[in-house]
């Protein structure tokens, strides 16, 4: 069984835990996720299955959409709300929209970024979140992620200390430390303090599934229906699609001539009559050449 399983993750698992309980659901050892959402966070955690865990490195690769609440007047210890508070300051009032619109544009582009304490990222061997429970100073390495459009949207309740925000950025991007940021830019200490993933790379909230309904088409044999072709995971990236002859050369994991057509990304994926067969790059010594960087067992 081969393809991905674009899953709502709910809060309280952690995604370990969301590749452990399908493991156990399909049956299957080879399983993985596609980009880490803390406990606290929900929304759309594609799990590759069986082949499509080679792919789980592109799917990486692609654009992710947020949306999130910015809580002002306080900065917690892990930039969200389930850190201890270390600094706080009284909102005067409600912040003019305009205020806000011109404060969110400034981040849309190139940023800068310093992941957080309490975040996986290692340096020298060891994730920041062990050097911070440990209280122990590191620096840092600064990130440089891109933010494609980041917007205000209008908020469900009236408290004038949150702002909800919708996010479309690059693979990388802390959203957390980008609500700090944000807050700080208008003047107070902040943290986020709700985030939901919609969308990543061309799998939404309307393609998910939750563990009720898979629980659910398991037990009617309607399991294999729930999985999407691995090339809805590839969407961001070119297709050279070739023949019969050429079919066997790519199975074979054989070099190739370079393409006629036009080819933006690199990698890119081999189609056979709509079917995966391998992703290939160009090749870097010889420039009349691609070479295979995945290829797919034959069904």
């Amino acid at each position: 069984m081969d393809g991905i399983l674009p899953l709502w993750k709910p809060k309280g698992l952690t995604s370990h835990d969301c590749v452990a309980k399908t493991r156990r659901l399909f049956n299957m050892k080879k399983v993985g996720h596609t980009g880490t959402l803390d406990p606290a966070v929900e929304g759309v955690l594609p799990i590759c299955l069986g082949q499509a865990t080679k792919i789980v490195p592109f799917l990486m690769d692609t654009t992710k959409t947020y949306i999130a609440e910015i809580k002002l007047g306080s900065a917690t210890e892990t930039e969200d709300a389930e850190g201890r508070i270390i600094e706080e300051k009284r909102i005067k009032g409600p912040l003019l929209n305009e205020t806000i619109d011109t404060t969110l544009a400034s981040f849309k582009g190139k940023i800068t970024q310093i992941p957080p304490m309490y975040s996986a990222v290692k340096v020298k061997g060891k994730k920041l979140y062990e050097y911070a429970r440990n209280h122990e100073e590191v620096e840092r390495p600064k990130r440089q992620v891109t933010i494609f459009d980041i917007i205000r949207l209008e908020s469900d309740n009236n408290d004038d200390s949150l702002i909800k925000i919708k996010v479309v950025c690059s693979k990388g991007t802390y959203i957390r430390t980008l609500c700090v940021e944000i807050g700080r830019t208008l003047g107070y200490p902040s943290h986020m303090y709700s985030l939901i993933r919609e969308e990543t790379g061309s799998i939404s909230k309307k393609d998910t599934v939750t563990f009720g309904e898979i629980e659910e088409a398991i037990q009617k044999g309607e399991k294999n229906e729930l999985l999407l072709p691995m090339t809805s995971g590839l969407t961001h990236l070119d297709r050279f699609y070739v023949d019969f002859e050429t079919k066997k050369r790519v199975e074979y994991g054989q070099k190739l001539p370079k393409p006629d057509q036009e080819i933006k990304t690199n990698p890119f994926a081999v189609i056979y009559q709509d079917h995966l067969l391998a992703i290939y790059e160009n090749h870097p010594e010889h420039i009349n050449q691609i070479k295979p960087v995945r290829v797919f067992n034959s069904n």
